[in-house]
């Protein structure tokens, strides 16, 4: 266990280091580019079979013990060591993890993106699973920061040189709002670090806080949660997010939406939650009035784009939805109940599967037409979606249904445990205005449920198509091999969502509780 969770973080490194070597004679297929994009499928495949067998070994008895723990000193003077470890809490994001990015990389091997060599392409995909995947594994506050800022630079690559129109300005806006909040973020984990004379999450976890005054807490909760604010992204902090969905190209926005925004929300659970919870309960309610905001701004500027004549881009649509959605997460987890912050990790997960199912079938959607544009889709060119490509509708119209929360799908659960939890916040802090918030949510899943039902209208339920018009190609096999895990994924954390739940509650509780149950 101890080697595969090593293994699971270093091996896509190794892997990027290998795709920028010359392929072997025998390996070269018909061309070069095609042996490093298979390549890419090849790591990124490996990677998820030894996250399931992570899974497979996983003490689901004990979901709230780190397990496969690695712990070695590295910089003795300021005794930050690399310290690795899985937990209820942690196991499912690196799974989802492994799950996209060998989606990405598999898809990508039918349908690179326009840009430069292959070889650039797959190294940084495999650059951006070890920080990712890093981020969710190390028990180190200085190594956690590492890998948070590893995923910068190949996700500003990504969209500047692969990206569309408007790429460079979209990749530098996500640079800058992402590296300012991270220098604030630093100060806050060091803060942490100093005061407590250590920088072990484990030890800091079960410490509780107690080692810290309230006055440093709350100090390193506002350093520390701007900067994961930015990541969620919460609003107000979120205006660099739908120009980098825009602009990404589709493996981009797959990954940014599915697995780089829950880095966010999975440092406040992981971070500020246990090791800070004075201050987490004096600026919850800030934190909840945000994402009560974020949730039904989120909302409103979708419906905006999605209105006929508005021109709105479908994935820049995607993208204001996030906002929302990820408001429901900040909400559950500021409501410091074990239902919210369960309801947050389900969210978490429900969004990355969802989402990242949206930005693949926007994708398609582009390439077919080429653009993304709603007025120009639900027009001439891409009237009645159902009758000219029956399965990409009705894939798409899927995706919408799980995103707006249908029973039965993995986007109710997370959603619904949030408002429940807001119903019932913590002891301490103020019912009214959580009574507020819930309000709000509840308001914005009524809006949520209005846009998306609006693009399926308008895409999907169009008139016959105008005669002369080209047939349009339906879903073709590998975009099925692309997607049917994640349709069959949000199916069963729908029906099933004791799977999930099972593994983070116990988690949770302990986290809650101190470190002690």
């Amino acid at each position: 266990m101890q080697f595969l969770l090593a293994f699971v973080v270093v091996a896509p490194l190794l892997g990027a280091a290998a795709a920028l070597l010359p392929a072997p004679p025998g390996l070269k297929g018909k061309s070069p580019d095609q042996a490093v994009l298979r390549h890419g499928v090849t790591v990124t495949g490996v990677i998820l079979l030894a996250a399931i067998a992570l899974t497979l070994g996983f003490d689901h008895d004990h979901p709230s013990r780190m397990q496969a723990t690695t712990d070695i000193s590295w910089i003795k003077a300021l005794d930050v060591r690399i310290h690795l470890g899985v937990d209820g809490i942690s196991l499912p994001l690196l799974v989802l993890t492994a799950l996209l990015t060998f989606l990405c990389a598999l898809y990508s091997y039918f349908k690179m993106p326009q840009g430069p060599s292959p070889k650039a392409f797959v190294a940084l995909l495999l650059v951006l699973e070890a920080g990712t995947l890093a981020t969710f594994a190390v028990l180190d506050l200085v190594l956690f920061f590492l890998a948070f800022e590893m995923v910068l630079v190949p996700m500003y690559f990504l969209i500047a040189r692969w990206g569309g129109e408007g790429r460079r300005a979209a990749a530098g806006k996500f640079i800058l709002y992402t590296l300012l909040g991270s220098v604030v973020m630093l100060l806050g984990l060091l803060l942490i670090g100093i005061k407590a004379g250590t920088f072990d999450m484990v030890a800091l976890a079960t410490d509780g806080g107690r080692g810290l005054t309230t006055s440093v807490q709350v100090t390193a909760v506002l350093a520390i949660g701007l900067g994961l604010a930015v990541k969620t992204p919460m609003w107000p902090l979120h205006s660099w997010l739908p120009d980098a969905h825009t602009a990404a190209p589709t493996v981009g926005s797959v990954l940014l939406a599915g697995v780089l925004l829950k880095m966010g929300t999975y440092g406040f659970v992981r971070i500020a939650l246990p090791i800070a919870p004075d201050g987490m309960h004096t600026l919850a309610p800030y934190l909840a009035a945000f994402a009560a905001a974020g949730i039904v701004y989120g909302s409103l500027a979708c419906l905006a784009l999605a209105r006929p004549g508005a021109k709105g881009d479908l994935k820049r649509l995607i993208a204001y939805s996030s906002v929302g959605h990820m408001g429901f997460v900040l909400l559950g987890i500021a409501t410091l109940t074990p239902t919210g912050v369960n309801g947050a990790l389900f969210a978490n997960i429900a969004h990355g599967l969802i989402t990242g199912l949206l930005f693949f079938l926007v994708g398609a959607l582009k390439d077919r037409y080429g653009t993304a544009d709603l007025d120009t889709l639900a027009g001439a060119t891409g009237a009645a979606l159902y009758g000219r490509a029956p399965r990409l509708g009705a894939l798409l119209a899927f995706a919408a249904v799980a995103s707006l929360g249908l029973p039965g799908l993995a986007g109710f659960w997370g959603e619904m445990l949030a408002l429940f939890a807001a119903f019932d916040p913590a002891e301490g802090l103020n019912r009214a205005a959580y009574l507020v918030f819930m309000a709000l949510g509840g308001l914005g899943t009524l809006l949520t449920a209005a846009y998306l039902l609006i693009v399926v209208r308008r895409v999907c339920m169009g008139g016959p198509r105008p005669a002369g018009e080209p047939e349009l190609a339906d879903v073709q096999p590998y975009e099925l091999a692309a997607w049917t895990p994640l349709v069959a994924l949000t199916v069963l954390a729908g029906l099933w969502p004791a799977v999930l739940l099972g593994l983070t509650d116990p988690a949770v509780q302990q986290l809650l509780a101190g470190g002690t149950q």
